[in-house]
C-alpha cells in the first residue's frame, strides 16, 4: 500500500517535475526578504525543491540517462558537493546555537541589570558572528557550474545547491545583524544598553531574536536531514 500511495504521488512526466522544480526554485527569490520568517519559509522551500528533484532523479527516463557514462560523471560530482552543503549545514547549526545561547545570557544579564556581562555577551555575540562568517567562506569555495551537456536533472541540482548556499548564507547574514554595533542606528538596542537604559523592551526583543534563532535553527536541521536522504536517493538511482 505505501508503496501504491508514493508512486501515486510522482508526477506523470519528466517535463511536469521539472516544471515544479523551476517554479520553487523561481519563488526562492521572495524569501531572501529583510524578514526571518520568510527566510524560514525558504529554507522550506527547499526541502520542497529536493523532494521534486529526488521524483524527477526516480523516474525510468531518468535513470537511463543518469547511468550514461558522462551524466554519471556529473551526478558524482554533485554528490561531492552534497557532502559541502552538509558540512555547511552542520556549521550553521553549531553557528545558531551559540548566538541563541548567547541571547539568553544577554536576557539574563538585563535582569539582574548586570551591565559589566551584558557587555561581555555583546562582545561574545560579535566574536561569534564574525567566527561563523568566517567559517561559512571557508565551507564555500567558488561551485562549479554544470556542463552544457548535463541532464536536466544534474543541472537542477546545480540550481538547488546554489540555492541553498545562498539561502544559509542569507539566514545568517540576518540574524548576526539583529543587534547591531553601539554606534549604529540601525537599532538601538545595544546603544541604549550601553547608556545604561533599561526596560522590558530591550528584554522583549531579545526573547523574540532567540525565538527566531531557534525556528532558523529548527529549519536548516530538517534542511540537513533533507539532504541526506537526497544523497541517499541519488546513490541509489546510480546504483541501479
Amino acid at each position: 500500500m505505501a508503496s501504491h500511495l508514493r508512486s501515486s504521488s510522482v508526477p506523470s512526466s519528466p517535463r511536469s517535475c521539472e516544471t515544479n522544480v523551476e517554479e520553487k526554485l523561481q519563488s526562492l527569490d521572495a524569501s531572501t526578504s529583510s524578514t526571518i520568517e520568510t527566510v524560514c519559509d525558504g529554507l522550506r522551500k527547499l526541502e520542497d525543491i529536493y523532494n521534486c528533484i529526488d521524483e524527477l532523479a526516480s523516474l525510468p527516463s531518468s535513470q537511463v540517462l543518469l547511468c550514461k557514462p558522462q551524466q554519471r560523471i556529473d551526478v558524482e560530482q554533485e554528490l561531492e558537493w552534497s557532502l559541502v552543503l552538509l558540512d555547511l549545514c552542520d556549521a550553521v547549526q553549531v553557528s545558531f546555537s551559540e548566538l541563541r545561547a548567547t541571547v539568553q545570557d544577554m536576557r539574563l544579564a538585563i535582569k539582574r541589570g548586570d551591565d559589566a556581562a551584558l557587555q561581555a555577551n555583546i562582545i561574545s555575540w560579535f566574536r561569534l558572528a564574525k567566527k561563523a562568517q568566517k567559517q561559512l567562506k571557508k565551507i564555500c569555495k567558488k561551485s562549479s557550474s554544470p556542463d552544457q551537456e548535463s541532464c536536466r536533472v544534474v543541472k537542477l541540482l546545480t540550481e538547488a545547491r546554489e540555492a541553498t548556499v545562498k539561502m544559509i548564507e542569507y539566514s545568517l547574514d540576518l540574524v548576526t545583524k539583529q543587534i547591531a554595533m553601539p554606534n549604529s542606528s540601525k537599532w538601538s538596542l545595544v546603544s541604549k544598553t550601553f547608556q545604561k537604559t533599561r526596560g522590558t523592551c530591550k528584554e522583549e526583543q531579545l526573547q523574540v531574536l532567540e525565538l527566531h534563532i531557534a525556528d532558523l535553527e529548527s529549519g536548516v536541521e530538517t534542511l540537513f536531514r533533507r539532504l541526506i536522504q537526497s544523497r541517499v536517493s541519488l546513490l541509489n538511482n546510480l546504483r541501479l
